[in-house]
């Protein structure tokens, strides 16, 4: 067989590959775009969300070295969530004492914060972590006398929905399982790591996860914002020695999402809702750089298609088969892609190998050419439908690096499953770092809103408001020299909206050392004050709430994270002249 010859052959096995995969993709955006006449789940109202009793809601959060980050988590969520009977349980390893140290300053502060022990030395598994954060919570709820009826599942870099909970306690009225959407936060451009997460997701959540609901399949949890029913979970639990996630598994999440299903528990995924401030969905940053990407991808692949055709392969009622398919067929596209995208180039710059292609070859790879096309289009324009136009301009080479970055992770995901396999151990958990946002991200809603929310101000007086400030002047302080507002409740609105901490610190927490952690000048010009370090962390008390670019600018001239403290003008001027010469 010639050269040419064999590369027909490879072109035309490629082009069947992509044909077949394309046409499955393509499928279910037409499902997805025509549900078939059932009828579309809907959101509640405000009102009607709010008039439906709320059950007892406990957040579990499993840590492995997330000081740097969980303080500001639990403050910034704690501040921003529309519930009122929920609690957190973060689960920290006894031999991460950093962690322990960062969750009990936080159980100081808010008596909805509870330290779950894991009484053993970590990292194990995040199912493994959850199972003891479960236990945890069984003693308190023996210890207090209460009953929570719902479990939802966060990681410590998650910006929470303030309204999640309340969806969660709707639906969860009818469903065992509720799945809020998941988005990452928006990057620049220059970020293509990261824009493939927000291009994925923004596919996975507006069309993938969708038409696999309207076809009746398992719902894979997103393994953060998914609500539990109780009982749901403790049938599940009954299945495998009371331990309501596998420990070995590295997707307990899509494990659970199956075996629910499989238990007949009534699943759903809650449609995107994509208002004018920003979607309503649990909020993170995913890996920014190549390798953190390749090491979660990694364990996706490797629990999702490795581990679950080890444990379940292809036994499954017909209709879970295809979803099977769907999410195991990773494992081969993946390798393939990246020679397609060669390929590809190739024949753009005319490479005269494709010169000796028989007609019916090129027409299937114009078949294939053209479905691609279609799949570039329907991921652009739902990229765009939550990121705008702008950032959706990248798309395409987005593409291009999200086929080498997903074969780089199958390659991985393989020789990690057969390095266990062969010495006989059970594959390690392979957490990801985490960076949690410094200042507001979208989704706290507009201040007016939340004023009226709270009650401080009528929608009357918004309004009026609204159509009387001058240009340049911001709504609080207008609110302020109207009298419609006090200053107490401008500052307990700002520190909801930014999710920051409220309130001079206790004396004792003010360090006087800290306080010239930054030069005199920088303080002046910023109007912060440093007042201590810990956990790798400065704290800093100002009267405005940080904006980006004053974010940037003093993480530019500190090496530690930054973590902010709002407290009122007056405050903040004391405490200068007390601490400051």
């Amino acid at each position: 067989m010639t050269s040419d010859n064999r590369l027909v052959v490879c072109l035309v096995g490629l082009a069947v590959w992509i044909l077949l995969s394309s046409l499955d993709d393509l499928f279910i955006a037409l499902v997805a775009i025509f549900p078939k006449g059932r009828r579309r789940c809907r959101w509640p109202t405000a009102a009607e969300a709010v008039r439906v009793p709320e059950r007892r809601i406990a957040i579990l959060v499993p840590l492995w070295e997330e000081h740097r980050v969980i303080g500001r988590m639990l403050e910034r969520n704690l501040a921003a969530i529309q519930y009122a009977n929920y609690d957190f349980f973060a689960g920290a390893y006894r031999n991460d004492t950093l962690t322990c140290a960062a969750v009990a300053e936080a159980a100081r502060r808010s008596s909805r914060v509870h330290l779950a022990l894991v009484p053993h030395s970590g990292p194990t598994s995040k199912g493994d972590c959850l199972n003891a954060i479960f236990d945890c919570l069984l003693e308190y709820e023996a210890a207090n006398g209460v009953r929570f009826e719902v479990i939802v599942i966060h990681d410590a870099e998650d910006v929470v929905a303030p309204e999640s909970l309340r969806i969660v306690n709707w639906f969860s009225r009818d469903y065992q399982m509720v799945q809020i959407p998941v988005l990452p936060l928006p990057t620049g451009l220059a970020e293509m790591t990261h824009g493939v997460y927000c291009d994925e997701f923004a596919e996975y959540q507006l069309k993938d996860i969708p038409a696999r609901q309207r076809l009746g399949g398992f719902l894979p949890s997103n393994g953060v914002g998914t609500g539990f029913d109780r009982n749901a979970l403790e049938r599940l639990a009954a299945t495998r020695g009371g331990r309501i996630f596998d420990p070995a598994c590295l997707t307990e999440d899509y494990e659970n999402g199956f075996r629910l299903h499989a238990l007949g528990c009534r699943q759903i995924f809650v449609p995107l809702r994509l208002p004018a401030s920003a979607p309503v969905a649990t909020r993170e940053y995913f890996p920014r750089r190549l390798r953190a990407a390749i090491r979660q991808r990694s364990r996706w692949v490797a629990g999702i298609v490795l581990q679950g055709w080890q444990h379940h392969g292809w036994r499954a009622p017909l209709r879970q088969l295809y979803f099977f398919w769907r999410d195991r067929k990773g494992l081969v596209g993946n390798l393939l892609s990246p020679f397609a995208n060669l390929l590809f180039l190739g024949w753009l710059a005319g490479w005269r190998g494709f010169g000796g292609t028989p007609a019916w070859a090129a027409r299937l790879c114009s078949a294939t050419l053209s479905l691609s096309l279609i799949h570039f289009l329907i991921r652009t324009t739902l990229s765009a439908r939550v990121y705008g136009w702008r950032f959706a301009a990248g798309v395409l080479p987005r593409m291009f690096w999200a086929n080498l970055l997903n074969c780089a992770a199958t390659i991985s995901a393989l020789r990690q499953f057969a390095a266990a396999r062969l010495c006989g151990r059970a594959l390690a958990w392979r957490k990801t770092d985490h960076k949690y946002p410094a200042c507001r991200t979208p989704g706290q809603g507009r201040l007016g809103e939340l004023l009226v929310r709270m009650r401080a101000i009528s929608l009357e007086d918004l309004h009026a408001a609204l159509g009387t400030c001058p240009p340049g002047m911001r709504l609080g302080e207008h609110l302020l020299d109207l009298r419609k507002l006090k200053e107490e409740q401008l500052y307990q609105a700002l520190s909801a909206q930014a999710g920051l901490e409220l309130g001079v610190p206790d004396g004792g927490e003010v360090v006087r050392a800290a306080t010239r952690a930054l030069p005199a000048d920088t303080i002046r010009r910023f109007s912060v004050l440093p007042y201590r370090v810990d956990f790798g962390q400065l704290h800093l008390l100002t009267p405005e709430v940080p904006s980006p670019r004053m974010t940037r600018e003093l993480a530019a001239l500190c090496p530690l994270d930054l973590r902010f403290r709002l407290v009122r003008p007056k405050e903040f001027e004391r405490l200068c002249k007390q601490y400051l010469a």
